[in-house]
């Protein structure tokens, strides 16, 4: 469930929650909080930035699933997430050295 930042609207007073601002966790599909829970003040939801985590090693690529392939040469490409017996070099005229991809695409 996504984490929604609240703050007190600029004509309100508001307690010293709704003045510094919070955080709430809710459903997408509830409706935005339209007063402090602590002293009733009108706040508003703040838009901000989501928190998206991304791999960034090739063995954090390889624990998620993810198959990552390095151009070497003009059709060559390394596959350094590669598992079991995987090919170590992909090549763009030999299907046989393309990733098991069905092995790790799952519904």
């Amino acid at each position: 469930m996504p984490v929604y930042e609240y703050q007190k609207t600029e004509d309100a007073d508001g307690c010293i929650t709704c003045q510094r601002g919070f955080q709430t966790v809710q459903s997408m599909k509830e409706d935005a909080l339209e007063k402090c829970p602590d002293c009733g003040s009108p706040i508003r939801r703040l838009l901000s930035a989501p928190g998206i985590s991304t791999p960034t090693t090739n063995a954090e690529y390889k624990n998620m699933g993810f198959t990552r392939l390095e151009k070497r040469d003009t059709g060559v490409y390394e596959n350094v997430t590669r598992t079991g017996n995987e090919s170590r070099y992909m090549e763009a005229n030999k299907p046989e050295t393309m990733p098991h991809l069905h092995k790790k695409i799952s519904d």
